[in-house]
């Protein structure tokens, strides 16, 4: 908005600066963070306080230097994966963001390394980023994955429904040009459950009636009731197909027409086995001795855990080659496949997809397949943020997500007047029909800008749509500089050119928050700046933060979208309403529509999917909740061994509360020494520590009780380690003891989330048996959580 955000900001901080407590200022990329810290650094030094700036690629040296300034500049991701990182340290030295200790008084215990934060652009890290959790991955021990195999074989079935789609439409077609419209619409059905995006389909779906029929047809058609009358149809319909999309719900599922195809001799090949049946009918036969029977047992079990696997590999191939397309949700670089961030637009290196959609996007593109990886450290935006004990953040487009700060972080929302009025004009969109129509009329406003001199920012969602524009501008001979993810070096000075007079700037959303863009002499009488968006963001803030690139400070400017029903919005989310307003208007060839109830019916679209965001955002909260608790315990018991000096005293009193556990249940107090079970004790003892007991002996030894028995342990074991540490050198053992502990936690904490992004993904399924699938996982997670802190006591 240009309100002077950036500068206001230092109040604050040096405020807060001066209570000798670590600061951050917490921004949406590098180029913001770099540049605010350079526009207000003169001010901190001047004021006698010291600023750094967390930049990616940083070494760890230099990451303590930027935290052991008063402020720190940094994005959201340098900050929260410094955190992960330093719970994954194994020396103090190690260790970049634990700085400083002091008292919270919100939690009424000493804390170290978040005190104050004020968020840069609040909404985009705090609201849309929150959706994906921060995740550290390492490669795992044996890989399952086989894409390289299932790869091909999932291709040639993409081919052949795309064929099978080709053929239905054509028939749909003629169906409809001979006036019969039920059958035409059931073949159009099976083009859109087989493929959404095909071509054909979505031109034909620019005309309002047939929308409206289709939509008719596929809510009749997809219903799981049983009561409705086209349910059954429904099912056999898909069934002809070779797979079926849910492109909202991002889900593929491979028909038993699809199975047949991928494996005629097997068509079971990609189908689990019922384990409980098999598993009760090989319980139930007489005819099986027990030994017969746990050895088919295990064989099954192995059976269902490598179908499972080829399963998961099959349909993780088939949503790479269906649901991801490349430079749009991820573009190749050196060979390699890097996500595209769908917010900022910027590319995030370093960054996978999970569950092994990565790998499986690199099997499509052929290029080089990584080692699959398993999470070694996680934590969400959401509960990273909450730990700060004050928290702040400013943007210009808040409002809208007043409840959601509320709920989740305890952020009221204060809307502040801007300095001057604004003087920006925001005409109402122009719909089209196609995307060919669409890109044609923007082009035309740009040339007609560029003639009169006046600067254009030209705001586009994902990379290619960016690139088709800019071919598209040098047919017509219009100069143009490009902003995306391929070229984001050149951001600083493409920016700085963006407002000059006849400068025309096509950008993805890395141009859309933040920048500020000058303007150039005689602009201001050319009417400003003129903002044009050729598609909608699924959220409304997302398309503001492009308005409020222009007209600010009270200078003119001026903004308009341009949109298409082939729009993945209009397209998924758009209502019929839309489609009733359009063809009421009768829209021809080439024709534009400008409305305002069109205006409202596609925020109204907007509106929806923002709802649904949010429900997504706070259900992985409540989900991470639960696992929050447990990280902040394995931290802190992590970090206690990183700053202890006498880690020792820790380790023996877990060995006297094990050794104390053990006697309880070989040894118990209401029986006599003689009835103990002195072998299990003995067995245990031996295979636990260096030293053995005369079992024989101490049997037969009158007066000696439990805590007798406890006692005389420990003191065999102190002597031992007593003797190792004589052997060692004080110093080494102190060096030994917080290495192998925290080998150990670290192992099994591994372990453990590995084990809670396996519940996660099963839990639901516990809803058809009427039980609440978040109840579930929490009293599954306490239960995986004892069992690993009883495994970390035992190692």
């Amino acid at each position: 908005t240009g309100e002077g955000k950036t500068l206001v900001a230092s109040m604050p901080l040096y405020l807060n600066a001066l209570a000798g407590k670590n600061v951050h200022l917490v921004t949406v990329n590098d180029y913001l963070a770099r540049r605010d810290r350079e526009w207000m650094g003169a001010i901190y030094e001047f004021l006698g306080v010291s600023v750094g700036c967390i930049q990616g690629g940083m070494s760890p040296p230099e990451r303590q230097e930027a935290y052991r300034c008063d402020i720190t500049y940094g994005t959201n991701n340098e900050f929260g994966f410094d955190y992960l990182r330093d719970n994954m340290a194994r020396r103090q030295e190690e260790q970049v963001q634990r700085k400083y200790i002091y008292y919270n008084k919100k939690k009424d215990e000493l804390q170290r390394g978040h005190y104050y934060a004020i968020i840069d652009e609040v909404d985009s890290i705090l609201i849309d980023e929150a959706r994906t959790p921060l995740i550290i991955s390492g490669p795992v021990s044996v890989s399952t994955h086989r894409f390289k195999e299932v790869m091909p074989r999932m291709k040639e079935l993409a081919r052949k429904q795309s064929l099978l789609c080709n053929r239905l439409f054509k028939e749909g077609k003629d169906l409809l040009d001979q006036g019969d419209e039920e059958e035409a619409y059931r073949k159009f059905y099976q083009v859109r459950k087989g493929a959404p995006l095909n071509k054909q389909l979505m031109s034909l779906l620019e005309q309002p009636e047939v929308r409206r029929a289709l939509q008719k047809n596929e809510t009749e058609l997809d219903s799981k009731s049983k009561q409705s009358p086209r349910a059954d149809e429904g099912r056999s319909l898909r069934e002809e197909l070779f797979f079926t999309i849910n492109e909202r719900a991002h889900e593929i599922d491979i028909t038993e027409k699809g199975h047949r195809a991928l494996s005629p001799g097997d068509p079971e090949e990609f189908v689990l086995p019922d384990f409980l049946v098999v598993k009760q009918e090989l319980e139930d036969d007489p005819s099986l001795p027990e030994e017969e029977k746990a050895r088919r047992l295990r064989y099954l079990e192995e059976e269902v855990n490598l179908k499972s696997e080829k399963i998961h590999n099959a349909l993780t191939s088939l949503r790479a080659l269906a649901l991801f397309e490349k430079d749009v949700n991820y573009v190749i670089d050196n060979n390699q496949v890097v996500i595209v961030d769908e917010f900022t637009g910027r590319l995030m290196p370093g960054r996978r997809y999970s569950d092994g959609l990565h790998q499986a996007l690199e099997a499509k593109e052929n290029v080089t397949i990584e080692r699959e990886t398993q999470t070694l450290a996680s934590i969400t935006i959401q509960n990273y943020f909450r730990m700060y004990e004050k928290l702040a953040g400013m943007t210009g487009t808040a409002a809208t997500e007043a409840v959601e700060f509320d709920k989740i972080y305890s952020l009221d929302v204060v809307v502040i007047p801007t300095n001057r009025p604004i003087a920006r004009t925001n005409y109402n969109d122009r719909i089209y029909k196609t995307k060919n129509e669409k890109f044609q009329a923007v082009v035309e406003e740009i040339a007609d800008c560029h003639r009169r001199g006046q600067p254009v920012l030209v705001g586009t969602i994902t990379v290619e749509t960016s690139e088709i524009l800019s071919r598209l501008l040098k047919r017509r001979k219009v100069p143009h500089q490009v902003l995306n993810a391929r070229y984001h070096q050149r951001e600083a000075e493409v920016v700085a050119r963006a407002g000059q007079r006849e400068a025309v700037t096509i950008s993805t959303n890395m141009a859309g928050r933040g920048t500020d863009i000058k303007l150039g002499p005689g602009v201001i009488e050319l009417g400003g700046l003129h903002i044009v968006g050729t598609e909608r963001h699924e959220a409304r803030r997302i398309d503001l933060q492009l308005r409020g690139r222009c007209a600010r400070q009270g200078d003119p400017g001026s903004s308009r979208f341009y949109l298409s029903l082939e729009d993945d919005l209009m397209r998924l989310f758009g209502s019929d309403r839309i489609a009733g307003i359009m063809s009421k208007m009768g829209l021809e060839e080439g024709e534009e529509m400008t409305h305002p109830l069109l205006t409202r019916a596609i925020v109204t679209a907007q509106k929806r999917v923002e709802a649904h965001n949010f429900s997504i955002r706070e259900q992985i909260l409540k989900y991470d909740d639960i696992i929050n608790k447990q990280r902040e315990e394995i931290y802190s018991f992590r970090n206690s061994i990183i700053d202890s000096f006498h880690p020792r005293r820790g380790i023996m009193a877990i060995i006297e509360e094990v050794i104390e556990e053990k006697v309880s249940a070989y040894c118990p107090a209401e029986a006599p020494p003689g009835e103990w079970d002195w072998r299990s004790l003995s067995s245990w003892i031996s295979t636990t520590f260096p030293i053995r007991i005369n079992e024989a002996r101490w049997r037969e030894e009158a007066g000696l009780d439990q805590s007798a028995l406890v006692d005389r342990i420990l003191e065999m074991v102190s002597r031992v380690y007593e003797f190792k540490e004589e052997y060692e050198g004080k110093e080494n053992m102190r060096r030994l003891e917080k290495l192998v502990i925290l080998g150990v936690i670290d192992r099994l904490w591994q372990e453990h989330l590995y084990s809670m992004d396996e519940l996660r993904q099963g839990i639901s399924l516990r809803a058809y048996a009427q039980v609440d699938p978040l109840i579930a996982y929490n009293q599954e997670s306490f239960k995986m959580f004892s069992a690993m802190e009883n495994s970390l006591k035992q190692e």
